[in-house]
């Protein structure tokens, strides 16, 4: 089961290369760009064929894909000069502008589409009821020895099982996981009653709740009582009333993505830290995250039958690539569209003050940049592909 959620989540990601991909290919063919190549993966071609002027295949490396079209830059030699009228520095600005940021806007369609199905198929997760979903082996899970000389959790040694319904704690019923969180917190350590509702009968049982800790969302701690209890009801969903639903989560993962990508460079020199001095990561304290640490929560969560997290996953990863692809550096796409943005305003100044145009701008003097940035983005990449191999992050 864990090998087919590996396969579900590279089959997903080279699935968006793809798409991605298809966005330039069509919009280009639309606007009557001579598009010649169109591969999925990099290196050695394992597989091609022609349609018409394109060659479609997949190459050898599943890491990435590419189209190509004709005469994206005035630096690029063009193998037939009939082809010069068809490309793409000489089409107007607005339809360059479309093909360029036409690989990004199809994260965000897949994504809406991943959101969308997941919500009708597997619904929402919710807090409105005290159904227990997860119960934790131990309430300091390490990532390296996950529980192993430590002692259960309380819920664990109490014998809360999954499935559970929780309707009464210290006491006090309880109808919402909200209230019951409340209580768990402000209870002192030591024994409590906590009641659940289990195949339709009410068991008692009693608990020891730990004081210890707990991290809240704005990345403070406060004391207060654990138990190792997490929630697991999902509130369904309908065709219809999945709409809403996916454009406000469709937000939410756009503005998590955004702040993500404004800590990117403050994170990198701990990244580096922590491979060095093996300190251990942790998704609560916003450690980056790679392809190999995503492929293992993927299929983690595959294994446990939480379909809707994979799916999440899925499109969480698409709205990042989406955002990240848009950043105004080269070679990334928005590199191409800050270059275009910066020509088109550049040539009304100039007209307005009754200047000639100076034309493009000269790519060769961005070289250097471009350069710097792939080494930069390359180096993180393979950090976080070995510390998802020899440091695996903790999502605790």
């Amino acid at each position: 089961m864990a090998a087919l959620g590996v396969f579900v989540f590279v089959f997903a990601l080279l699935a968006s290369i793809a798409i991605h991909e298809l966005g330039h290919l069509l919009t280009a063919k639309k606007f009557g760009m001579k598009a010649s190549r169109y591969f999925i993966g990099m290196g050695p071609t394992l597989w091609s064929t022609r349609r018409g002027e394109t060659e479609y295949g997949f190459k050898a490396l599943p890491i990435g894909g590419f189209v190509k079209i004709v005469g994206m830059t005035q630096l690029e030699d063009l193998d037939d000069p009939r082809d010069e009228p068809r490309a793409f520095w000489r089409q107007p600005a607005p339809q360059r502008a479309v093909v360029l940021a036409a690989g990004s806007f199809m994260h965000f369609v897949i994504a809406l589409f991943v959101l969308y199905a997941a919500l009708v198929a597997f619904g929402e997760p919710t807090t409105e009821t005290t159904r227990v979903r997860f119960v934790s082996e131990c309430l300091e899970p390490d990532v390296k020895t996950e529980c192993a000389g430590k002692p259960d959790a309380p819920a664990k040694a109490a014998g809360v099982q999954e499935g559970d319904r929780v309707v009464a704690f210290g006491g006090e019923e309880v109808t919402d996981w909200k209230s019951l969180t409340q209580l768990i917190r402000a209870q002192p350590a030591g024994r409590t009653e906590l009641v659940v509702l289990r195949d339709g009968v009410r068991v008692p049982l009693e608990v020891s709740v730990v004081r210890r800790q707990i991290e809240q969302p704005d990345g403070t701690f406060v004391e207060g009582g654990q138990i190792g209890l997490y929630p697991g009801e999902n509130k369904d969903h309908s065709v219809v009333s999945a709409m809403p639903r996916t454009g406000s989560f469709l937000w939410e993962l756009t503005t998590g993505s955004v702040a993500g990508l404004a800590k990117l460079p403050g994170q990198i020199p701990e990244l580096f830290k922590d491979q060095v001095e093996g300190n251990e990561r942790r998704a609560s304290e916003g450690a980056p995250v790679g392809v190999v640490d995503l492929g293992r929560i993927s299929a983690d969560a595959f294994v446990d039958g939480d379909f809707l997290a994979v799916m999440f996953m899925i499109a969480g990863l698409n709205v990042f690539v989406g955002l990240f692809n848009l950043l105004p550096l080269l070679p990334l796409d928005g590199g191409h569209l800050a270059i275009l943005g910066f020509e088109q305003a550049r040539t009304r100044v100039y007209k307005l003050i009754g200047r000639r145009d100076p034309g493009r701008v000269d790519l060769r003097k961005l070289m250097p940049a471009m350069v710097a940035f792939i080494v930069v983005m390359g180096s993180v990449a393979l950090m976080l592909v070995y510390a998802g191999i020899a440091n695996p992050i903790s999502l605790q």
